[in-house]
């Protein structure tokens, strides 16, 4: 412990001295971040984790458990109710999947096995980062980012299947309170929805800041060895690195399956005081990455222009 913890301060000794040395690229990335938070992530994120709140305080949980119960409880040995965590992560994008996960858990609809199974396959990219910002701005073709998005998809329910049988069974914790659609009116939703949101959003941001800075130096690396450091860093700080080429393709998808470390972070965030574990989370994205690169290298041929 101690030897890890020496390692660990002079790793952040050696940043700080960085950091200081080249304060003015530092200021310029942070700036670059900054704006993409401001023109991108809170813009596309923040409405999706206050709907997506206000769905799981009015009951969507519930209302979804008995319809896809069939369907969630056979493939994932999860319960209907995880459906929503799942939809909504297709949906919306990281990190908007482990943070209904956790809800659901709060609420006592999932068991804390059967939460941290779903957080392994739940937490996903957004579909249009897929299909604009790398489909059209990367390769030039909708047809592709559609196909990135289905190969993300798949390789997401893949990953399920891995984890169907991870930490057993055990019995699930009733409900504290009548169901949430019953008890809770539309407006006490909709605020707390605003303010627990505004706080996951400031934490989503305030890391992509720093990956996006800790990226830079990556990306100087040049090739692709300094397009695959950055991916396995910051998803957004990728995307002017790709080359519109199998090579890219394959790093694209590689690289939306893993998350990473950025969206690691963000997950921990949404996690926090939930007392799920986020091992799963790190396990599911590093195996959805490999089904995700799989896929790709078999289907470039279809999916590029």
């Amino acid at each position: 412990m101690h030897l890890r913890r020496l390692t660990a301060c002079g790793g952040l000794l050696v940043l700080l001295v960085w950091l200081l040395a080249d304060s003015a690229g530092v200021r310029s990335s942070a700036e670059e971040a900054l704006s993409l938070c401001a023109r991108s992530v809170v813009p596309a994120l923040f409405p999706l984790l206050v709907v997506s709140s206000a769905l799981l305080t009015l009951g969507f949980g519930e209302l979804a458990a008995p319809w896809l119960a069939g369907l969630m409880e056979p493939l994932f040995r999860v319960p209907g109710a995880g459906s929503a965590a799942l939809l909504l992560g297709l949906a919306g994008g990281y990190p908007v999947g482990a943070k209904t996960a956790a809800d659901l858990y709060r609420q006592g609809l999932l068991t804390r096995q059967e939460a941290e199974r779903l957080l392994s396959f739940c937490n996903s990219s957004n579909p249009g980062f897929l299909i604009s910002v790398l489909g059209v701005g990367v390769f030039g073709s909708v047809r592709t980012g559609v196909w990135l998005w289905l190969i993300h998809v798949l390789s997401a329910l893949l990953t399920g299947l891995v984890f169907r049988g991870h930490g057993g069974t055990a019995p699930r914790r009733q409900p504290e309170r009548r169901p949430a659609f019953r008890a809770v009116g539309l407006a006490p939703a909709l605020v707390e929805a605003v303010r627990s949101s505004l706080a996951g959003m400031l934490s989503v941001c305030a890391f992509v800041i720093v990956f996006y800075v800790l990226a830079r130096p990556l990306a100087a690396v040049g090739g692709l060895p300094g397009a695959v450091l950055v991916g396995f860093t910051e998803l957004f700080s990728l995307t002017p690195l790709l080359a519109p080429d199998r090579a890219g393709f394959l790093l694209a998808a590689g690289a939306s399956g893993w998350g990473g470390f950025s969206v690691l972070c963000q997950t921990l965030a949404v996690l926090e005081g939930s007392g799920l574990s986020p091992r799963n989370c790190l396990l599911g994205k590093a195996v959805q990455a490999g089904f995700s690169l799989a896929l790709a290298a078999v289907l470039a041929g279809y999916a590029l222009p």
